[in-house]
């Protein structure tokens, strides 16, 4: 790729690093403190970063709207500013409606500033060969747990979880907003749906368009998906505290997690490249249900020894199943109007993500580990749709030559 694309990969990647590590994977850490310090319930915390959640499904298909006619770099420098906003705002929380109202306005930023529009402006730019640059994304900003929660643990043991808002929201203006007001302007030549390949490359045939049924079987994917993602990423590390881990190594294996989604990633750039999104997809779908077998098989004498396996099957499930909601649309849908549609088909995702931390949470409550279970089976709804799409789709489905 040319050194161009390639500097874009890294300002979005790394910029997509730091609004994940500073929204996505904050309440994990700091709900407990920020709950003791205004007086209310932890559950109360998490359900105001499900609001966040659930706001940025409303916003997710307006801002794809805005990127497919006015590209990344008018929409993702302004989303820099609303992370630190919100982040200034959580520190300035006195109590449960200024709780709220700093988590809907995190909500906006996440809603169009996160891996979805990020996606929509590298296809914007380059059109239906955009999965290297997906998948570049994703490799560097699949260390935000990584660098994330060791970074926010290090503030909240300097100052307190105020500070550690603060600090981010300073990292956005110093850090996201100059990478984001760098992105190129430009627009890549749109081919007709009919001209692509699954694969993302130019196809030798012409195919029809895929239908709404695609797209909705697409969303109960990611919806499923997502709400495992998003469950394990607010409370692995106390579930695994839960099952008799101490702090320390729950943290040590929760970071495991980031790195595993690298490892997935460069899978799918090297080895898996030659396959087609959809047969990548449905081997990630796999790995989260057998992740939880091997934990819940494990559990007493051997967690200590299956949680880091675990942390490393999910982590490569989310991390190739992240490039897939990327690359699966591209393939399927071609580059037109795709960043609306994306944030359409992601939409139910969000919502999703944002059941998921008081849902899990119950779950966890009541079963303790065996809640796993519960995230297993929703893993083996999404590879059985998958596996139905695939076979769907399967004369416009195999890998380019």
């Amino acid at each position: 790729m040319r050194d161009s694309l390639w500097r874009t990969v890294v300002a979005l990647g790394t910029a997509q690093t730091l609004a994940y590590a500073s929204t996505y994977y904050l309440p994990a850490l700091v709900a407990a403190p920020m709950a003791r310090d205004l007086g209310v319930s932890r559950s109360l915390v998490l359900l105001a970063f499900s609001v966040a959640l659930a706001v940025s499904a409303l916003i997710g298909p307006w801002a794809g709207r805005a990127i497919d006619r006015h590209g990344g770099q008018r929409v993702l420098p302004f989303t820099s500013l609303l992370f630190a906003a919100g982040l200034v705002a959580l520190a300035a929380a006195r109590g449960p409606v200024s709780l709220f109202a700093a988590w809907t306005l995190l909500g906006l930023a996440m809603g169009a500033g996160l891996y979805e529009t990020a996606f929509a402006a590298l296809v914007r730019l380059y059109g239906p060969r955009s999965r290297q640059a997906i998948t570049g994304i994703t490799l560097i900003a699949g260390f935000a747990s990584t660098v994330g929660w060791p970074l926010t643990a290090w503030w909240l043991t300097l100052w307190d979880w105020r500070g550690a808002c603060l600090a981010w929201a300073a990292l956005h203006l110093v850090l996201g907003w100059p990478l984001n007001a760098r992105l190129p302007r430009g627009q890549a030549p749109v081919a007709p749906p009919a001209a692509l390949h699954p694969s993302g490359t130019a196809a030798q045939e012409p195919r029809p368009a895929a239908g709404a049924g695609t797209a909705v079987a697409l969303a109960a994917v990611f919806a499923i998906t997502w709400f495992i993602s998003t469950a394990m990423a607010t409370h692995l590390p106390a579930m695994l505290q839960a099952s008799g881990l101490g702090l320390a190594a729950a943290v040590a294996v929760g970071t495991l997690v980031g790195p595993a989604q690298v490892a997935g990633r460069l899978a799918e750039f090297g080895l898996m490249h030659r396959l087609p999104p959809m047969r990548s997809a449905q081997l990630a779908a796999a790995l989260h249900p057998l992740a939880a077998l091997a934990l819940l098989l494990a559990a007493g004498p051997g967690l200590a020894a299956a949680a880091p396996v675990f942390a490393l099957l999910h982590g490569a499930g989310v991390g190739i199943l992240t490039i897939a909601k990327g690359s699966l649309p591209l393939a399927l849908f071609g580059p037109a109007g795709y960043g609306a549609r994306l944030g359409l088909i992601m939409a139910p995702a969000r919502f999703a993500q944002a059941l998921a931390p008081p849902l899990f949470g119950i779950a966890l409550e009541r079963w303790g580990l065996g809640a796993l279970g519960l995230t297993a089976a929703l893993g083996l709804v999404a590879l059985v749709i998958l596996l139905g799409l695939g076979r769907r789709t399967r004369g416009h489905a195999t890998a380019p030559r």
